[in-house]
């Protein structure tokens, strides 16, 4: 092949014009400016570039801030497997080429070829778009189907015939394709250039001279195709004219062109179209035979198929409406005979797009997970849809499942963005799987299904809860500090860090000590733990408060309260109050001799600071000299004789009775008495009456001293006062009815008698005031008038033991009137008590629990 030489001045102005236009495109389109088109950038760029080669400035063209494009993740959003031509540097924000671009490769139909690139940036989410058109430039070179061809014409032909030859194919488009033919110098042929309906160009050979075949049989000629390109570019093609012998009939086609439609989805074998040629002539020089033309297309070749003898055009491959809707066939027919001239015309198929193409949905962005405190409006998603069909077919509307928090909104054609309508809550869903719809608006619509999975991201908007309301915990006293009581559970339905909980116990005070003296909680797992061994003879019951915490920001916390019982354990035993010995020596007691069955010697005392059964107490007797003679009551203690006294009994009679409470184990204490048989009992008291404090209470402070001593002056004071009113009245009283003894109807004022034997029996007292002492002090009340009182005052041998003593009000025995002068005895209604009841431990105290001996009593007897 060979660049043809052009000639002529005509030829070299068109040329310089070409070569100045093609120039001047060239300098346009190096410096391309952003050209808004429907509200879009559009930039200009030629194909065949180098990587890195310039084309736009889209940070500055689209007012981003170029500092922020990489935090934004500004990118172009392309559909998977695409090629990326183009590429944007993050740091200047320019537009590059990524790769070469073959404008012939990426558009393989002619006309505008645009890229249409999808840009998208973050913080907040937009969206651009950008129509980058491909200009061609004059890269290849025309070229011909065979190297050499071939053209048989009869020697018969006419001057002026004209031979259509092989059409040169150029890939570039306009100035760059076939722009005009050359042929070179000859003696019989001229060329000249037609152009089709869609501006392209082929040439015809014009017959100039009457051929002679007998003269020459064949003429070469070189037929040059130049295109309109700078450089020009050319190829070249060898004619080879073979003079014939006379065929003068050629075929002719009903019309030159023909049209028909066909649907894209047609099989194989489909008949598209029946051609039909008549030739006038008879014989081989009337059979027609059809072909493709040599200038056909491979694409055609491919996918068409002409029957030679019969014209039908088949289809040979599968169509495809969105690759190319036209197809044109240019079909020859030429008869068997010699020098047969080949005619042509030109077949266009239409393809009818059918609706073969679903829709493609891709998810462009995903900002997954959301908060679920997200405001309705936020954008998760961005979503491109497209159909590669076109009208209706290619109409696509989009929709999401309707049981969800979502909904698409459309910002641009065939794009949504997914935003929330509602607010969220991870705790009831904490995960959506959204079912993403599109559909076509073809016959029948076609679907594409695509599911997003979008993730409840947690926020800290649920306080832990506690499985109980309150708790009620019951731990046995004595416990070993540090033992595990309780166990305290919440739950928080949030997840991951706002759901990690701690357990502290709040501030307090237990009997004036703070509450993590007491009890500390494990602050992961809420085991609670006694700090200390706890008394129920102390403290029976506390509550605390146990707060349960989230580790989220802000946290969030919940109060439980908890309530602490301490159980009773048998951990005290009885303590004897009475008797109580005197100066570390066993307590003694003195019983007459004449003491009957069932007499009182003394009742055995205790207490026990424990509760319930445990504070229960028995008594019983464990040792004795004898144990015939003595008894103890097991519930009160009361320490009676059983029998009277005989000659051959021992006169010291030695007791050890035991008080045990109701515990398990039980415990118990003992205490020895030493009882001495006497005839006469002296005045002194025993160990029974001394119920002196203790030496570590009684000095255990100068306020206990302050008390008593104000005690016993006030009883001092009172006594002297009862004693000297008394002896007043009773003096006046006498005075006035000197020589009287008193009537039944008055104040009985019993003279001084020896106790009987029965007396004994209910009193372990002697009252046995000095010879020459007022025995009795009568007060008279006239007859009708109050009730008389008769106190009696018994003095001892000793100032330090005398008593004074109240009778309790009662009913005088009244004289018989057989007997008026036989006067009842005084000491058959004396009565003192000794027992010392047991305390109510529900109220009394350790300090209650020894009791003060008082150093008087008084008798008080009223007379109805």
């Amino acid at each position: 092949m060979g660049a043809g030489a052009g000639s002529g001045p005509g030829q070299l102005f068109l040329r310089s014009l070409l070569f100045l236009r093609s120039l001047l495109f060239l300098l346009l389109a190096a410096a391309p400016a952003p050209r808004p088109a429907r509200g879009q950038l559009r930039y200009a760029v030629p194909e065949e570039l180098e990587h890195g080669a310039f084309v736009a400035n889209l940070g500055e063209d689209l007012g981003l801030d170029v500092s922020t494009l990489s935090a934004r993740r500004f990118r172009i959003v392309s559909r998977a497997g695409a090629r990326q031509h183009l590429e944007v540097n993050l740091e200047n924000g320019i537009l590059f080429v990524n790769e070469r671009i073959d404008r012939e490769e990426v558009c393989e139909a002619g006309g505008t070829c645009l890229l249409h690139l999808q840009l998208l940036v973050e913080s907040p989410l937009e969206l651009y778009r950008v129509e980058v058109e491909v200009l061609d430039i004059n890269d290849h070179a025309p070229t011909f189907p065979w190297q050499e061809y071939v053209l048989e014409v009869a020697e018969s032909a006419v001057l002026g015939a004209r031979f259509p030859l092989e059409s040169a194919q150029d890939p570039d488009v306009g100035t760059n394709s076939v722009h005009t033919y050359r042929l070179s110098p000859n003696g019989f042929f001229s060329l000249e250039v037609q152009t089709r309906s869609d501006a392209s160009k082929f040439a015809e050979l014009v017959l100039e001279r009457a051929l002679d075949r007998e003269q020459q049989r064949a003429h070469r000629v070189l037929l040059t195709a130049l295109d309109g390109g700078v450089p020009e570019r050319s190829g070249t093609a060898h004619i080879v004219v073979t003079v014939l012998d006379a065929n003068d009939n050629v075929p002719a086609f009903d019309q030159p062109s023909y049209g028909v439609s066909l649907p894209e989805d047609a099989p194989a074998s489909t008949l598209v179209i029946q051609l039909n040629a008549t030739d006038l002539d008879e014989g081989p020089n009337g059979e027609i035979e059809y072909s493709f033309s040599g200038h056909a297309p491979p694409r055609v070749r491919e996918l068409f198929h002409i029957e030679p003898r019969s014209g039908q055009v088949l289809l040979k491959g599968p169509l495809d409406y969105e690759r190319a809707s036209l197809h044109e066939l240019y079909v020859q027919a030429k008869d068997r005979g010699p020098s047969a001239v080949a005619v042509h015309c030109q077949v266009l198929v239409h393809l009818l797009d059918v609706n073969d193409n679903a829709p493609e949905v891709t998810l462009t962005s995903v900002s997954t997970p959301v908060l679920e405190d997200a405001p309705p409006g936020t954008v998760i998603a961005v979503i491109s849809v497209l159909d590669r069909d076109s009208g209706d077919n290619g109409r696509v509307s989009c929709e999401v499942s309707p049981d969800v928090p979502f909904e698409l909104r459309s910002s641009f054609r065939n794009y949504y963005t997914l935003v929330t309508t509602q607010a969220l809550d991870r705790e009831v869903v904490p995960e959506y799987n959204v079912s993403i719809t599109a559909r076509d608006m073809g016959s029948p619509a076609l679907l594409t299904h695509s599911t997003l999975t979008i993730l409840v991201s947690d926020v800290n908007d649920n306080a832990p809860r506690f499985l109980q309301p309150s708790y009620s915990v019951y731990v046995m006293e004595n416990n070993a500090p540090g033992a595990s009581i309780c166990s305290v559970s919440a739950l928080d339905p949030d997840c991951q860090q706002n759901s990690y909980l701690s357990y502290s116990i709040a501030d307090g005070h237990i009997h004036g000590m703070p509450v993590g003296t007491y009890v500390s909680i494990n602050s992961d797992s809420g085991h609670m733990y006694a700090l200390r061994s706890l008394d129920y003879e102390q403290i029976r019951s506390f509550q605390i408060q146990v707060q349960a915490q989230d580790s989220g920001f802000p946290p969030l916390s919940a109060n439980v309260t908890v309530h602490i019982f301490v159980l009773d354990q048998n951990d005290n035993a009885p303590v004897i109050i009475s008797p109580l010995p005197r100066n570390g020596s066993v307590a003694t007691e003195l019983v007459p001799r004449s003491a009957r069955p069932g007499y009182l010697v003394g009742t055995v005392s205790a207490v026990d600071a424990d509760a319930g059964l445990n504070s229960r107490l028995s008594y019983q007797l464990l040792q004795a000299t004898d144990f015939t003679l003595f008894s103890v009551a097991p519930e009160t203690g009361e320490l009676r004789t059983l029998r009277s006294f005989l000659e051959q009994d021992a006169t010291r009679q030695r007791l050890v009775v035991q008080v045990r409470d109701g515990g398990q184990p039980a415990l118990s204490a003992t205490v020895s008495l030493l009882l001495s048989v006497v005839e006469t009992m002296p005045q002194t008291l025993s160990d029974f009456n001394e119920f002196s404090l203790p030496p570590e209470t009684s000095s255990s402070s100068p306020l206990t001293l302050y008390l008593l001593v104000s005690l016993g002056s006030i009883s001092f004071t009172f006594l002297l006062a009862i004693l000297i009113l008394t002896a007043i009245r009773c003096r006046g009283e006498w005075r006035s009815r000197q020589g009287d003894s008193c009537s039944p109807p008055l104040c009985h004022c019993c003279p001084r008698s020896r106790p009987s034997s029965d007396g004994l029996k209910t009193s372990n007292l002697m009252a046995q005031p000095p010879a020459g002492t007022t025995a009795a002090t009568c007060l008279d009340m006239p007859t009708g008038g109050p009730p008389g009182y008769c106190y009696k005052v018994c003095l001892g041998p000793e100032s330090a033991q005398s008593d004074f003593m109240f009778l309790k009000p009662c009913s005088p025995l009244r004289n018989n009137k057989k007997d008026p002068g036989k006067w009842s005895q005084p000491g058959q209604h004396l009565q003192v008590s000794k027992q010392v009841k047991q305390p109510n431990t529900d109220w009394l105290t350790p300090s209650t629990q020894q009791p003060a001996l008082k150093r008087y009593q008084i008798w008080h007897c009223g007379n109805r």
